[in-house]
């Protein structure tokens, strides 16, 4: 079969990748870029593990064709932590104690991260809202959104 030559920007960084027509942006992320933080739940786009801000947009990477991203800016868990200083959101997950398995956490990070860029002073119902589409099977979401909020709350300051 033949191969899809792409190029991206992923975390600001210029890349070209060779993917099969079928293959998601999930599919290259982990498989070919090697970013595994961005997780596979679904694979139907239900539970927000895979969830990547393409374009300035919150997508589950797993519902988007890797050949259909040429010229797009994709931002992964992985662009999150600038020189090694973890955002503020990643340290109130910390300091909350905000996950547990991990794999939803990648998601959760990024949708929040999303919505703090569109809307730096969300309400909790916002918040709640928000991440309404990422799902966590280990443990409840009051320590998640603690950590968004308090996160939102520091990045305003």
């Amino acid at each position: 079969m033949n191969k899809i030559r792409v190029g991206v920007s992923v975390n600001n960084d210029k890349i070209e990748f060779l993917c099969s027509p079928e293959d998601t942006v999930l599919d290259v992320l982990r498989d070919n870029l090697r970013l595994t933080g961005t997780k596979e739940g679904c694979g139907t786009g239900d539970c927000g593990a895979c969830s990547i801000i393409l374009d300035d947009k919150l997508v589950c990477s797993c519902l988007v064709l890797a050949g259909e991203v040429e010229g797009s800016e994709i931002s992964t868990i992985e662009g999150m932590a600038i020189d090694g200083k973890l955002h503020p959101l990643q340290q109130n997950f910390l300091k909350h104690a905000a996950l547990q398995c991990g794999i939803c956490t990648p998601g959760i990070l990024i949708a929040a991260k999303a919505l703090l860029e569109r809307n730096p002073d969300p309400t909790e119902t916002e918040v709640r809202y928000w991440l309404a589409g990422n799902l966590c099977r280990c443990t409840g979401y009051d320590k998640i959104i603690r950590a968004v909020m308090d996160a939102a709350a520091e990045m305003r300051s």
